[in-house]
């Protein structure tokens, strides 16, 4: 690793508030509302209510916003590093692998604390409420490294989704984002209309229950690793007008 890429993937961790900060304050908040939730949720059911309640729990989308706020993180940290590294003498291929590098290391950082609280929910049955939050049907249930993997790859995903759009925006402002977005729904939409026509909607459902959560986060990592390359390859030509 050369000096510019470590320099690169320190510059990525200089504010701590947003990459470290912020997610975690909020996701503290998102859990003690949900805390008081189970808390009336088991106070006001018994038996079999009470058990149909805690597995309807298994559903939440509580804990997805901090993959969300990792696309977020992506965006600024390339339209805000990428001039001021290039005023530093770094070049573009440096930024991208100190870029990712710095991705990398956060995902699996955040990937372990997920994982440590996903058990910690698991040993105390839902935090004594059945509730679920970091255990929910979506991620995997098995050992720690399947879901680490899991929590890992999809922050992955959201990161380089993330960084490929400010790539976009860096090269081709708003301009650029607007082709993309409208790229994206166009392919999105001929999907829908093919799966529609041909009636594989139920193939499609079999198809994600049999890869299960370490099946699709497989393919997610595909995409990441796509829009990693394509990001790599805009960010090649782009010239920031600030830089």
């Amino acid at each position: 690793m050369t000096t510019h890429v470590w320099r690169i993937v320190k510059l990525h961790f200089v504010n701590k508030w947003t990459v470290l900060g912020i997610p975690w304050l909020v996701m503290t908040f998102i859990f003690l509302v949900n805390l008081t939730i189970w808390g009336v949720i088991y106070a006001t059911t018994t038996g079999q209510s009470r058990t149909d309640a805690e597995q309807g729990l298994g559903y939440t989308g509580a804990s997805f916003y901090i993959f969300v706020y990792m696309l977020i993180v992506a965006l600024q940290a390339i339209n805000n590093t990428f001039p001021y590294a290039l005023g530093l003498g770094v070049t573009r291929r440096e930024f991208s692998f100190g870029t990712g590098i710095a991705f990398a290391l956060l995902a699996v950082g955040y990937g372990a604390a997920l994982t440590i609280l996903s058990f910690i929910e698991q040993w105390t049955n839902g935090w004594g409420l059945g509730g679920h939050m970091f255990t929910a049907i979506y991620f995997s249930d098995g050992p720690w490294y399947a879901r680490l993997f899991v929590f890992a790859g999809a922050m992955l995903f959201f990161f380089f989704i993330g960084s490929v759009a400010a790539s976009v925006y860096v090269r081709w402002r708003s301009n650029g984002l607007l082709v993309l977005g409208a790229t994206i729904a166009v392919i999105a939409l001929g999907l829908v209309v093919l799966a529609t026509l041909t009636s594989s909607w139920a193939a499609i459902g079999r198809s994600f229950l049999a890869a299960g959560s370490i099946g699709i986060v497989g393919w997610m990592l595909v995409a990441a690793v796509i829009a990693a390359i394509a990001g790599y390859f805009v960010l090649e030509r782009a010239t920031p007008r600030n830089a």
